[in-house]
C-alpha cells in the first residue's frame, strides 16, 4: 500500500496539483489519466520519491518494497540481461554479488564464513535460490529468448532493452509497482503476456497508459487528474470515459429531473458492471459501481479534437496492387517477396513484430524509398494521404504554424481564417498557430500533420503508427474521425482498440513473407489458431 498525504506540487510558474489525499491499495491497478503536461509523470516521481513535493508526503507500509519503470535504456550497458532484472530487487542483487565476493577470496578467513553464512540466510529469505528463474521466466514472457540472457545489455536493440527495463520492474514481486507507459515498444504478444500478469498482480499497481484496451484490460480503478486534483473513479478507462461524459450532459440539463438523473445513472453502472466479467476483482468491482451516486461522478475539464476525414472523389475499382517486393537496408532483410492487391473497401491494419518493416513498406508504396525488387501501382483515381512515423524532417525549419500549413493550402484555403478554423479544431487557437513547427512537441506534430491531412481530402489514408505520440483524447478523437472515413485506410498500429475498430483486413509482413487475412477484425485474427501458426512460422 502506499499512501498520499495532502500532496502538493508547485513550481515557480505554475501548480501541477494539490491537496491530493489518496490510498492505493493492494489488489489493485490503478491507471492515473490527465491530459498532456497535467503532470501525471511527475506525479509518479513524486510517489516514487524522486521528486520531492512542495506540501504533504508519501508512505510506503512497512517493510514495503516500491519498483518503477526505468526509462533510461542505457544504465545498463555492462551488465548482463539477467543480472540488470535482479537488480529491480536491489537488496537482493546486493547480497547475491556480496556473497560471491566473499566465496572468491583466496584468503577465506572465520569472518568471512560468519558473513557469508548471514548472507546465505538472508537470500534464501530473499527468495535468491529462484531469482535467476523467475528472471528468465519474465524475460521469455516478453520474447527475449533465453540465449540473450547471459549476454550484455549493450548487445540487445534498443526494442529489447525496453522489455528487459520492464522485466526488472516486474521482478520480485513488489509491493508497489510504478508503471509509466509500459506498452511502449512492446509488440502485440508481450503486450496481452503484460495484461495477464498484471490482471494476476495481486499487489498494488499505477500505471500511466494511452493504450485503452490495455487500461481496460487492467485497470481496477482509473486515478483521473484534473482541475489540479486527483479524483479516484472504480472502474476501467471506458467506464470513466463515458460517466464524465454522463456527468457533463447532465449538468448542463439544469431542468432534468433528479429520478430520471438517477435512473440513467444506474441504467448505465448496470451496463458496466455486466461487462467486467474477465477480471479477478470482477465480483467487488460490481458492488462497488452499484453504490456509485451521482455526486460521486463529474464531469472532465479535457479537450477533445474535432477530426474529420472527407475524401473529393470516391475510389474507382482500383486502389493498390504491390507486386513481389523485397528490400533490404544495411545487410538485413526487411521485406520479403511481399505481394498483396487492396480493394476499394479495404480498412487495412499492417502488423509486423519489427516496427521497421511497416514503416519500409509504407515509405515504398508512397515513393519515398526503392524497393530492391517488385513494383507499386496505385489506381488512377486514388489520392493518397501520408503520416509517416518520423516527423522530424517535416518540421526542421523555423516556420510558424499557420505559414507551415498554408504552403499545403489550396487557393480556396490560403485565408487566415480558413486556416486558423482548421487548427482550432485541433486545439490550436490564438497565438498558438504562431508557434514554431521545429520546437512543437511530439503530439503537436501529430496534430498539425493531422491538420494538413484533413485538408487535402485524399480518398486513401497511410497512417503510420499515428498515436504515437497522442493523448487519449486526440486518440479518441482521430479513432472516430477514422471509423466515419468512406475511403480507404492503409495504417500500422500497436493500439488494439485503434485496430480492432477500424480494419476489416489484417496483413502480417516479415522478413519470411505474409501472412493476409481479409473480411477479419483484429480480435478474430489473433483468436485464428491456423493464422498464429502461419506467423509463427515466419518468425
Amino acid at each position: 500500500m502506499i499512501t498520499v498525504n495532502n500532496v502538493g506540487l508547485h513550481f515557480s510558474d505554475r501548480k501541477l496539483f494539490e491537496n491530493v489525499n489518496i490510498k492505493f491499495t493492494p489488489g489493485h491497478c490503478y491507471g492515473l489519466i490527465g491530459a498532456n503536461g497535467a503532470g501525471k509523470s511527475t506525479f509518479l516521481k513524486v510517489l516514487s520519491g524522486e521528486i520531492e513535493p512542495s506540501t504533504g508526503n508519501v508512505s510506503l507500509g512497512p517493510d514495503e518494497r516500491l519498483a518503477v519503470l526505468k526509462q533510461n535504456h542505457f544504465d545498463y550497458e555492462d551488465f548482463t540481461v539477467l543480472d540488470t532484472v535482479i537488480m529491480g530487487h536491489k537488496r537482493l542483487y546486493d547480497v547475491m554479488k556480496e556473497k560471491d565476493a566473499i566465496y572468491m577470496k583466496e584468503d577465506f578467513s572465520d569472518e568471512d564464513g560468519i558473513r557469508a553464512a548471514e548472507l546465505e540466510g538472508e537470500f534464501a529469505e530473499l527468495n535468491g535460490w529462484e531469482a535467476e528463474a523467475e528472471a528468465s521466466q519474465l524475460l521469455q514472457g516478453l520474447n527475449i529468448p533465453e540465449s540473450l540472457h547471459h549476454s550484455l545489455m549493450s548487445e540487445l536493440s534498443n526494442a529489447q532493452k525496453v522489455k528487459v527495463l520492464l522485466a526488472q520492474a516486474l521482478f520480485g514481486d513488489p509491493d508497489v509497482l510504478l508503471l509509466d507507459e509500459p506498452t511502449n515498444g512492446l509488440d502485440a504478444r508481450s503486450i496481452a503476456w503484460l495484461e495477464d500478469f498484471l490482471m494476476n498482480f495481486e499487489n498494488t499497481v499505477i500505471v500511466i497508459s494511452h493504450d485503452r484496451h490495455f487500461l481496460n484490460a487492467v485497470c481496477t480503478h482509473i486515478a483521473d487528474l484534473d482541475f489540479q486534483k486527483i479524483q479516484l473513479y472504480v472502474g476501467n478507462y471506458d467506464f470513466w470515459k463515458e460517466s464524465s461524459q454522463l456527468a457533463a450532459q447532465l449538468k448542463a440539463n439544469a431542468n432534468a429531473k433528479k429520478e430520471e438523473q438517477i435512473k440513467e445513472l444506474q441504467d448505465f453502472i448496470a451496463r458496466f458492471s455486466a461487462n467486467a466479467s474477465k477480471s479477478k476483482q470482477a465480483t467487488s468491482r460490481k458492488k462497488m459501481l452499484e453504490k456509485i451516486t451521482l455526486e460521486d461522478i463529474q464531469p472532465s475539464s479535457r479537450r477533445f479534437p474535432y477530426i474529420e476525414f472527407k475524401q473529393e472523389r470516391e475510389i474507382g475499382n482500383d486502389l493498390l496492387r504491390v507486386e513481389g517486393l523485397s528490400k533490404t537496408i544495411d545487410g538485413h532483410k526487411i521485406l520479403d517477396n511481399i505481394s498483396f492487391t487492396l480493394n476499394r473497401q479495404d480498412k487495412t491494419a499492417f502488423l509486423a513484430d519489427n516496427d521497421l518493416a511497416t514503416t519500409t513498406l509504407f515509405k515504398i508504396i508512397m515513393g519515398e524509398m526503392e524497393p530492391d525488387e517488385g513494383e507499386i501501382k496505385w489506381g488512377v483515381t486514388t489520392s493518397q494521404s501520408y503520416l509517416p512515423k518520423d516527423l522530424t524532417p517535416e518540421f526542421s525549419e523555423e516556420v510558424e504554424i499557420l505559414d507551415w500549413l498554408r504552403q499545403y493550402a489550396s487557393k480556396e484555403q490560403e485565408d487566415n481564417t480558413f486556416l486558423r478554423s482548421f487548427l482550432g479544431r485541433m486545439l490550436f487557437s490564438g497565438d498558438e498557430v504562431n508557434k514554431k513547427v521545429n520546437v512543437l512537441s511530439g503530439g503537436e506534430k501529430v496534430r498539425v500533420m493531422l491538420t494538413k491531412m484533413m485538408m487535402q481530402n485524399a480518398n486513401v489514408l497511410v497512417l503510420d503508427d499515428p498515436t504515437n505520440h497522442l493523448d487519449l483524447e486526440s486518440i479518441t478523437a482521430l479513432n472516430d474521425g477514422l471509423k466515419k472515413f468512406p475511403g480507404a485506410l492503409l495504417f500500422s498500429s500497436h493500439d488494439h482498440e485503434f485496430i480492432q475498430t477500424l480494419a476489416n483486413r489484417i496483413i502480417f509482413i516479415s522478413d519470411q513473407g505474409m501472412v493476409d487475412r481479409q473480411d477479419t477484425t483484429y480480435d478474430e485474427f489473433l483468436e485464428n489458431e491456423q493464422v498464429q501458426k502461419q506467423i509463427e512460422a515466419l518468425r
